[in-house]
């Protein structure tokens, strides 16, 4: 599967689940998602992908100069701890935050 499915996919398996209300899964494919754009990036700038877990990647990209500013702070989301009580310590949507990844990194995917 490309990344561009496996984005698609993913995406749609977060709002599945948090329709289903498992936030927590919902969480886990946002990130899968935006790791998926993250690999895709690096692969067509030239730079090696040397972490497989998406939470990895997305750190590895927190490191690269030059990224925007909505970009850095989506990413900053997506690799937050959660609480003890497995909830993030603030409201944000992961969804939505996996989404400016892919804007912000490849602008010209389609139906995102």
């Amino acid at each position: 599967m490309d990344w561009k499915a496996t984005f698609k996919l993913e995406i749609q398996l977060a709002v599945d689940a948090r329709e289903h209300g498992n936030e927590g899964q919902a969480r886990v494919c946002a990130r899968r998602a935006a790791g998926a754009v993250v690999k895709e990036y690096f692969q067509r700038r030239g730079l090696p992908v040397t972490n497989v877990s998406a939470y990895e990647i997305i750190l590895d990209l927190l490191k690269e100069p030059g990224l925007p500013d909505a970009g850095y702070q989506a990413a900053e989301y997506l690799v937050m701890r959660v609480t003890k009580e497995f909830k993030l310590p603030i409201d944000v949507d992961l969804i939505e935050q996996a989404r400016i990844i892919a804007e912000c990194l490849l602008p010209t995917l389609d139906d995102v």
